[in-house]
């Protein structure tokens, strides 16, 4: 507990040093309800709250007042007692988060006069309460003039990871690997994916910690975000399983592997499989301090446009098919993103967090989706995770066909489409050398692959 306790007092510290005497008020949010208010979801604070206060509890606010920190929540009574059973007391919270602990009911007359910066919650109620508190309108996804140096201030902390929140991935991915070795060793033809994702999720349920996102395992890896597991798998199918626990502490893991139901993979599904393979062996060995994220996502779109010439899916130079984004008709998406208390971390400041100062999305089709471009520093967080996707929207579109009828060969892909998607993700820490692949022990290689699809597990 301490070390956790510890690296809290440290981030608030570094918080109040980059504010100065701006004041400012962190809130954790409120529960949503499922179908009436008493039946509410499971509720996870805001994750800027978690980063500094590390309490999973509703309705509570860290206020800075130019000098110090003190957190107001609601504090229960014997009615919630009967319910939830016995609450530490005010004095107990005090010393259990390193600092003074309020009742939320005496919050207004703690709040200091003028603006007050905030960070709009996620949800409409969360932003009705602190516009209450704070006398102005504070609405989703926009941020008042005054809310911005908090903003900055939370960013340039969060890019990057404390040693406590490196520890707390490290323990998820614990369990990570546990989830994809039971959905390998799980899977087998004729069953729903909804088995798989029973058999990947309950090593997470046994270790009491819960999904970091919503699973995708499919047997249409070509749906990025697939979240329906009612399909039969088949001997002839491709499983992509997209899982990820969060640690206690609420660090999120974001792991992707594909692999065969049969346990082994087709000759089509081989080679697609190394082309993805060696774009991310690429990709990661470009990862390193004072490289910019947008020349790794293009080192992967490279190697990849390389893999594609040479089974025969494109055609002509590679570096072309990248510049007139032929190879984006494959793989759409950007090759990764931050992590840490956000699978995206900090998405929820949208491009400002993402992008440094002065760079903005570029509208190309190969680079559009790209949520992340800084430059790398030790202690950054993120996934490196390319894909490869037979997309009929994309791909059986007459216009796009006509377009690309000199780079794409066609009849190629008409073969290959059986494949339907392929995407290998893995969670990079960056360091002072390079960078560390911190789910390594996942296998991803073919042949560790299909020794354990079907595998008993141990």
């Amino acid at each position: 507990m301490s070390f956790h306790r510890d690296a809290l007092l440290s981030r608030r510290s570094h918080l109040a040093r980059l504010l100065g005497d701006r004041p400012a008020l962190v809130v954790s949010g409120l529960p949503r309800a499922r179908n009436y208010a008493a039946n509410a979801y499971r509720f996870r604070a805001a994750s800027h709250f978690l980063y500094l206060v590390g309490w999973n509890t509703p309705g509570a606010a860290l206020l800075y007042d130019g000098q110090s920190f003190q957190l107001f929540a609601p504090l229960p009574g014997p009615e919630e007692a009967l319910w939830e059973g016995p609450s530490p007391s005010p004095a107990e919270l005090s010393e259990r988060w390193g600092l003074e602990v309020r009742d939320l009911s005496s919050l207004a007359q703690h709040l200091p006069r003028g603006d007050v910066a905030t960070l709009p919650g996620l949800e409409s109620d969360t932003c009705a309460m602190q516009s209450t508190w704070l006398g102005r309108v504070v609405a989703r996804g926009a941020l008042a003039a005054c809310d911005e140096p908090l903003a900055d201030a939370l960013i340039s902390l969060r890019l990057v990871q404390d040693e406590a929140m490196v520890f707390s991935i490290r323990e998820a991915l614990k369990v990570s690997t546990r989830c994809h070795l039971a959905g390998m060793a799980a899977t087998s033809a004729g069953v729903p994916a909804s088995r798989i994702r029973a058999a990947m999720e309950a090593p997470m349920l046994a270790a009491n910690v819960e999904p970091a996102y919503g699973s995708i395992v499919t047997c249409h890896g070509e749906v990025l975000h697939d979240t329906r597991y009612d399909h039969l798998l088949s001997a002839e199918d491709l499983l992509l399983a997209d899982v990820g626990a969060e640690s206690p502490e609420g660090v999120a893991s974001d792991i992707t592997r594909t692999w065969p139901v049969s346990g082994t993979f087709s000759p089509e599904a081989a080679a697609l499989y190394d082309a993805v393979l060696a774009a991310q062996a690429q990709a990661i060995a470009t990862v390193a301090p004072g490289r910019r994220y947008r020349d790794v996502h293009l080192a992967a779109m490279q190697s990849l446009a390389e893999g594609l010439v040479a089974v025969g899916l494109l055609q002509g130079d590679p570096a072309e098919r990248v510049a007139d984004d032929s190879v984006a008709l494959f793989f759409p998406h950007g090759i990764g993103h931050l992590l840490g208390l956000d699978v995206h971390d900090m998405e929820d400041l949208g491009d400002r967090a993402g992008y440094a100062p002065g760079r903005t999305r570029d509208a190309r089709p190969s680079l559009r989706y790209l949520r992340l471009d800084r430059d790398l520093v030790p202690g950054m967080l993120l996934t490196i995770e390319p894909g490869l996707y037979f997309v009929p929207a994309l791909l059986d579109d007459a216009e796009t066909r006509r377009k690309y009828a000199d780079r794409v060969r066609w009849p190629e892909v008409d073969r290959f489409a059986q494949v339907r998607g392929i995407r290998i993700e893995d969670d990079v820490l960056v360091t002072a050398a390079g960078c560390e692949v911190l789910s390594a022990a996942i296998p991803k290689d073919r042949a560790a692959i299909e020794k354990a699809v079907g595998a008993t597990m141990p």
